[in-house]
């Protein structure tokens, strides 16, 4: 998460328009005026080009029957299955109470009888809202049924294919689990017993008034653009809106001819039906927005649901595109989907800056250069960042103002799904950095202030502004908030085949102070109590049920720094439902530790850093990330070497101490990280070989409201790019250091001593500057002494037999002086030491990191993949 550059607001420029009357249908051709097309051509920039119209071929009338016959079996006679919203809003605005007001178990007990003594009266409800909605549209009933009709296919489809594996979203537990797992959870029952009882309550009134999570994620076939045989609906949820009308080329921006109607709860509406040749009214490529008349003035928005949105040359604002290209043009999924790794070895990147030409690099590069980088590196994941679109480029993503559009920066939406392809086909992960956390507070691309009011999407007032990131904070107790986050997450896993999520932020959701000013010190005081933003953490456990239930090889991870308990516990068992916390603690400890001379380094404190987890919760850990690469930061290289780094990385110069320094620390750093830190390890690209540059985005200068300007740096991309042929070059030390973090990721494929249960410190001496600790099969010891090596150094361990070399630091491969011998083999001895029951003795050398296997473990391609 980026926290030192705020977001830009977008004034709205009010202007004229005629209030709408009833709604305005065309049944003949529907062309009118110039239709534009918006995306990436191959030189990297935005152009108008042609229209696409997509020509809907009408099913026979045999497949019509086979279609009615499958609705009687599909959809049962309880529920209405067709393109009305009207049964899908019947929930009140706010979902739960705070944590202030604690209902006993009677209380509780009386509501929920009381919600079901409603059901009558519920369904009476339901009729008389369908019949008023729908008799309120112009020729609906076809429209309506051919709705039907392919929702119908779509649900045969999905029926067939799930045969073979069912995805079930398991039914909330007993939430109990947690107190058995953690017993001093019991202090903080009555407050984990209602966040839990919150849950299941929604969770029944998803099930009751939604028909389950599975259908209530499913808000992008109703929302937004959908399209059927006969036509194109648009629905938008802006309930502050006194009038819509549908803008874009298609019909000259007019804002008279298509009028939306509003229906009961806050919904507008439109049918837009084939032009007479059968193409849709509405030409793939042709920008749209939505003009309402709102209580602060005109407003032309960006839907919020829009599935691609672009900034043409020259303008600032951005425009949605009605995305819907030709079957022909459609990019075809061909690899499967990897299985989930044992253990997840992370390569965290940005396609935009990901060439090392200082330019915006785009999805179809990335797919050809960087994925195969990647893949030869040893990880098995590559999160992506920045992917939901957002107009301030130097946010690094998190600004988002379209939350279901990928950046247009990078190229179309089919290319992001052929990099992902591709990236199965490499048998990598594709992690997406997810930001539900916050949005822009961009006025005129995004959401907020999105119908007019503050408290559409968002909080009112204060409670809905984060003051340091300059962003909204979402209302997470609306009932149509949790709609659109929920089917965000969906859309992503469904649509483009995502892996999982690294969710941003989410220490910033849990808590109505966000972490800001706090200190965590692990009272559980500090995480139960009325700072607990309990509607947030109520759609943290919803979002990984639905993830887990319908992609159960999907994995979740949280950016959480406050080390909530129970965060990486299912929700069956009372926890959140994580797989993986982020272990933020530790690249804050390098840096405090890269501040201080080598003498007041201490080996207890490293340790306990890195071990300093939640038993039976899973962490991914890192020495560095994006966050320490920004301009304004440091990365280790840059804390070790300096400007050093600009003058003495070649081979055919002297090096200095400084450098050798960096290079040996640099190395051990990263090892005993992965080694220590987690089950699973993540790296930022670039980091791997000591990247010599910072990160800096191309900005101006920043205008403050208080008349302080932020200089900028002229809009220049010579820092927002990667200089992989650095770590390439075999001239340079920087080879070196990319050679031991790909001999890393071997040793652990080979190894999988991150998942390993076998930990244990045997060593941490203080004098000696040595750690030393086993994980799985392997002994890991460590010499951080600036100048002591130590010989017939001896070192306990629990496994009998002979040992040797499969990882050295100091090797001339990475960089290093070749101090040990690789064909020794060190034999074992009986008799305890440091709490073990065996030992050998080794050759430790300063500054080195070795790793030792038993020898009929160990696999001769390990040290030189």
């Amino acid at each position: 998460m980026v926290y030192t550059i705020p977001g830009i607001r977008f004034p709205v420029v009010p202007s004229s328009i005629h209030k709408p009357s009833q709604p305005s249908f065309f049944h003949g051709d529907r062309t009118r005026g110039a239709s534009l097309s918006f995306f990436l051509n191959k030189n990297d920039s935005f152009s108008p080009g042609k229209a696409f119209a997509v020509k809907v071929s009408r099913e026979s009338d045999s497949t019509s029957s086979t279609i009615a016959e499958s609705d009687k079996v599909l959809i049962p006679q309880d529920q209405d299955n067709s393109s009305s919203l009207t049964d899908q809003h019947e929930t009140p605005d706010i979902i739960s109470e705070g944590p202030e007001s604690v209902h006993d178990e009677e209380d509780l007990t009386l509501e929920d009888e009381n919600i079901h003594n409603d059901d009558e009266a519920a369904n009476s409800y339901r009729e008389d809202v369908e019949g008023s909605f729908v008799s309120s549209l112009v020729d609906v009933n076809a429209h309506a049924q051919a709705e039907k009709t392919s929702v119908s296919i779509d649900k045969k489809v999905k029926i067939e294919s799930d045969e073979v594996k069912p995805k079930i979203i398991p039914p909330p537990g007993t939430g109990k689990k947690i107190y058995e797992i953690d017993p001093f959870l019991q202090a903080h029952r009555e407050h984990l017993d209602f966040r839990y009882q919150q849950y299941k309550r929604l969770r029944e009134k998803i099930d009751k008034y939604e028909g389950g999570l599975d259908a209530f994620s499913r808000g992008y076939e109703k929302f937004g653009f959908t399209r059927s045989a006969t036509g194109i609906t648009y629905r938008e949820w802006a309930p502050g809106a006194k009038t819509a009308s549908l803008i874009g080329d298609f019909n000259g921006w007019n804002p008279n001819v298509d009028e939306m109607v509003q229906n009961e709860f806050g919904v507008w509406e439109i049918f837009l039906p084939n032009n007479v040749d059968g193409s849709p009214a509405i030409p793939h490529g042709s920008r749209v927005k939505i003009r309402m008349t709102t209580p602060s003035g005109i407003k032309d928005s960006i839907p919020a649901w829009i599935k691609f949105s672009v900034q043409a040359p020259g303008e600032i604002p951005y425009n949605g595109v009605y995305y819907d290209p030709p079957e022909e043009e459609k990019y075809v999924i061909k690899h499967p989907q990897p299985k989930r790794p044992k253990s997840l070895r992370i390569y965290e990147s940005h396609v935009g800056m990901s060439s090392p030409e200082p330019k915006i690099n785009t999805y179809a590069n990335f797919r050809d250069d960087v994925l195969p980088r990647i893949k030869k590196l040893g990880y098995n994941a590559v999160q992506i960042m920045a992917i939901q679109e957002h107009s301030y480029y130097a946010s690094f993503g998190y600004h988002v103002t379209n939350f279901f559009a990928p950046s247009s920066r990078f190229g179309t939406p089919d290319e992001l799904k052929s990099l992902i392809d591709r990236a199965h086909e490499l048998g990598l992960l594709v992690l997406m950095d997810i930001v539900h956390s916050h949005a822009s507070s961009n006025t005129l691309d995004g959401l907020n202030l999105f119908d007019g009011t503050d408290s559409h999407y968002f909080h009112p007032g204060s409670r809905g502004y984060h003051w340091m990131w300059d962003s909204r904070l979402f209302n997470y107790g609306s009932w149509e908030v949790l709609r659109y986050l929920l089917s965000n997450a969906r859309w992503w896993l469904d649509e483009y085949k995502f892996d999982g999520f690294r969710f941003d932020g989410v220490t910033s959701m849990m808590y109505t102070h966000h972490g800001l000013e706090v200190t965590f010190t692990g009272n559980y005081n500090d995480y139960f109590g009325f700072a607990t933003d309990v509607d947030a953490v109520v759609y943290l456990m919803l979002v990984n049920d639905l993830i887990h239930g319908l992609f159960p090889e999907a994995v979740t991870i949280g950016e959480d720094v406050s080390g909530m308990p129970a965060f990486c516990i299912s929700t069956q068992d009372g926890g959140i439902g994580f797989d993986y916390r982020l272990h933020m603690a530790i690249a804050d400890k390098w840096i405090e530790l890269l501040k201080k001379p080598d003498e007041d380094w201490r080996m207890g404190d490293i340790i306990h850093t890195l071990t300093n987890r939640r038993w039976r919760e899973k962490c991914v850990s890192y020495a560095e990330s994006h966050d320490q690469a920004l301009v304004g930061d440091k990365t280790i290289a840059f804390w070790l070497m300096d400007k050093d780094m600009y003058d003495f990385m070649a081979l055919d110069r002297p090096s200095t101490p400084l450098i050798d320094r960096g290079i040996a620390l640099h190395k051990m750093i990263r090892l005993i990280t992965m080694g220590l830190g987690g089950e699973g390890y993540l790296n930022f690209m670039g980091n791997e070989f000591g990247h010599p540059e910072w990160i800096d985005f191309p900005r101006g200068d920043q205008h403050l409201p208080n008349g302080s300007v932020v200089p900028g740096n002229n809009n220049s991309y010579d820092k927002c790019r990667r200089r992989f042929d650095l770590g390439d070059a075999e001239f340079l030390r920087y080879r070196g250091m990319q050679e031991f973090d790909q001999a890393m990721q071997h040793l652990e494929e080979s190894f999988d001593f991150m998942t390993s249960e076998n930990q244990y410190i045997s060593r941490k001496d203080e004098s000696d500057r040595v750690i030393v600790f086993e994980r799985g099969n392997l002994v890991f010891v460590f010499n951080f002494h600036w100048t002591n090596s130590y010989s017939d150094y001896k070192i306990g361990c629990f496994y009998p037999g002979k040992y040797k070399i499969v990882l050295d630091s100091d090797d001339t491969l990475f960089g290093g002086f070749n101090r040990l011998d690789h064909t020794a083999e060190y034999f074992t001895s009986d008799g305890w030491y440091d709490d073990r029951p065996r030992s050998f003795l080794v050759y430790a050398p300063s500054r080195t990191a070795v790793v030792y296997a038993l020898a009929d473990k160990v696999e001769p391609v390990l040290v030189k993949p």
